[in-house]
């Protein structure tokens, strides 16, 4: 298999900036974007949702690389995904509201349609035990300032962030929580911490309700959540998955077998 444009570039970074050197001596290394847009565009070579994406120099050495600030990255051998539970679960039916023309669930081809369908069809609401449920926060926003721990072979090392680009897919506050929702509408193996810890840093650090940080993937008709928690909020690999659910919607009562059933029924 050839190497992508993701892996020569990456390749041309790390010769030039002696990256591998400075990893073994320091067990890290900042760059920018500058640096990295000279050889290709950062926005696209810093985007690993998943560890199968990470480029072969990353693979090879166990690295990862984490934004900082707008312009800013660390690299270093750090543990920044986390797999999915695999254990089997019931999956409960759900209705769907039969007045919405404009949103159909068996036609979602976006992640913020998932997040749509999930919220108009009250398995947000189920999920979360949250009555009264109100989109609030969505979309770019800054991280503003903090600083965490995250494994790595030298011990806990401290990433400050400053100012960093945060991006949640859907935020819902109830009575009790805000509801801060990474989706995807595919399955995979892993997901990429930072995409709950960075929303769950920057919210718990501004309210004082709880912030919950929730994952829904959304595949062949079924809605998939879970809760994920941190159970030291200055640790990034302290992740640990806290309820997961999944759902699928159920056609009316009065759906297209059920009335095959009754024509035949009454022909005969």
């Amino acid at each position: 298999m050839g190497k992508s444009k993701n892996d020569l570039a990456w390749e041309k970074i790390f010769e030039k900036n002696k990256i591998l050197d400075k990893i073994l001596k320091d067990g890290h290394i900042e760059i920018t974007a500058t640096k990295i847009n000279e050889f290709r565009e950062a926005r696209l070579m810093t985007k690993f949702d998943h560890r199968s994406q990470l480029p072969k120099l990353f693979a090879d050495n166990k690295l990862s690389i984490l934004p900082t600030s707008r312009g800013g990255y660390v690299i270093g051998a750090f543990e920044t995904f986390c797999d999915f539970n695999t254990d089997d679960i019931e999956v409960s039916p759900i209705e769907f509201p039969t007045f919405l023309e404009s949103l159909d669930y068996r036609d979602i081809t976006s992640e913020a349609t998932a997040i749509n369908c999930a919220f108009v069809s009250k398995i947000l609401h189920d999920f979360t035990n949250e009555n009264n449920l109100l989109p609030t926060v969505s979309g770019r926003m800054s991280s503003s300032s903090f600083s965490f721990g995250i494994d790595s072979p030298k011990g806990l090392f401290t990433v400050k962030v400053g100012n960093s680009q945060v991006e949640i897919d859907g935020g819902y506050e109830g009575d009790n929580s805000l509801n801060l929702i990474e989706a995807k509408n595919y399955i995979s193996d892993d997901f990429l911490v930072r995409q709950l810890y960075y929303p769950f840093k920057l919210w718990s650090g501004k309210i004082q309700k709880q912030v919950r940080p929730i994952f829904l993937t959304y595949s062949n008709g079924v809605f998939h959540l879970r809760e994920y928690a941190f159970s030291n909020v200055n640790h990034y690999n302290s992740v640990v998955l806290v309820k997961h659910r999944k759902y699928v919607v159920q056609e009316g009562t009065f759906n297209i077998e059920a009335l095959s059933q009754i024509l035949d029924t009454t022909k005969s």
